[in-house]
């Protein structure tokens, strides 16, 4: 499981909240990967271990060593069971944890290897099932947890569970904003926030940007005789292509800007690297079952194409070079700045002055006359 950076913040924020609540020297946040049967530890909070990292990369421990975890039956829980449990390292392993609490015996070893001497488990509940563990230890000698403890860790773990509920909430809001529904391909808005930020880069460290702008053609054909969800499918269809040939380029962001356009953007891949992928794309379109292949354009800052300091002339050159291959019928790539640098008929036609809007010229001539 790949934790979101609020997900980790959230879940930070808990196992700190619950160590100074609960008077404990160590606490931590686990969640269970149902996938490979593993409880991997999200955050170590509170006096580490040399061998415990505050984020761990990958601490995982089976989890049929949990069994509070595992075997968690939540209507059991609701019907008046222990809410967590309590493992003190001065039990017997396997041994009563005193009135109330079940055994959880692995945990001695765990509270010998890492010299705590009490700790208070409380799993977190999402949706009826477990989600993972709050896990709060005090160090030897301290006062051993009790069953108010336990009690108490309940009441934490369920307020985790309620942020994490949010946390996914908020996550999920953000990937709609930021995904094109029909393709889940990224949209408009994501292409400028990660090119803005590219361009940022590019201006600070000179990295390579290359924006490549697709037009898929045949669109409009296929949904007059076809219908629309086979314009739908063809879109679909090469939206996967984009994808899969984006995949070539570690990093990149293949994105449908609306209707029949689609985009490509890459930070860090040599111009010549992003051109063959485009190439492969527009090879892969013309094979589609529906649609007329893709005109595709492709700007790069690792080409001659003069300076780059705003996102949009990045899109218009891009844009331009998509306009070229449309009306030329052309099958592969047209580049911007590959046919004579700065004089490039595609760097000629993006960076012309706007002609001003028709309204204008007419007041103009009014004036002239």
């Amino acid at each position: 499981m790949a934790a979101t950076q609020s997900l980790l913040d959230g879940v930070a924020a808990a196992a700190e909240g619950a160590l100074r609540a609960l008077n404990g020297s160590f606490a931590a946040v686990s969640v269970w990967e149902r996938e490979s049967g593993r409880l991997r530890v999200l955050v170590n909070e509170g006096e580490r271990a040399p061998d415990e990292e505050r984020f761990p990369a990958d601490e995982t421990y089976p989890v049929h060593n949990f069994p509070e975890v595992a075997e968690f039956l939540h209507e059991e829980w609701v019907g008046g069971r222990p809410h967590a449990w309590v493992e003190n390292l001065d039990d017997d392993q396997g041994g009563a944890n005193g009135p109330g609490l079940l055994p959880v015996g692995h945990r001695v070893e765990v509270l010998r290897r890492r010299r705590r001497g009490s700790c208070v488990i409380a799993p977190i509940v999402l949706h009826g099932r477990a989600w993972g563990e709050l896990y709060v230890a005090r160090p030897l000698g301290a006062p051993r947890f009790g069953r108010a403890d336990a009690d108490f860790a309940a009441v934490l773990a369920a307020v985790t569970a309620a942020g994490i509920v949010q946390t996914e909430r908020l996550e999920e809001a953000r990937r709609l904003a930021y995904t094109d529904p029909l393709t889940g391909l990224g949209n408009r808005r994501a292409v400028d926030a990660r090119l803005d930020e590219a361009i940022e880069r590019h201006l600070a460290e000179g990295v390579v940007v290359s924006l490549v702008v697709c037009d898929l053609n045949g669109l409009k054909r296929v949904n007059d005789t076809l219908g629309h969800a086979q314009g739908d499918r063809l879109l679909e269809r090469f939206g996967s292509l984009l994808s899969l040939c984006g995949a070539r380029l570690p990093g990149a962001l293949a994105a449908r800007l609306g209707g029949d356009e689609f985009c490509l953007l890459t930070v860090g891949a040599p111009a010549d690297e992003v051109v063959r992928a485009a190439e492969e794309l527009c090879l892969r379109a013309r094979r589609l079952e529906l649609g007329e292949g893709v005109a595709c354009g492709i700007a790069s800052t690792g080409d001659p194409i003069g300076p780059v300091r705003t996102a949009r002339r990045l899109f218009r050159l891009a844009d331009a070079a998509q306009y070229r291959a449309k009306a030329a019928g052309a099958e592969k790539p047209v580049v911007a700045g590959r046919e004579g640098g700065r004089d490039d008929p595609v760097v000629r036609l993006a960076d012309r002055p706007p002609a001003p809007p028709r309204a204008e010229r007419r007041r103009f001539r009014g004036r002239k006359a």
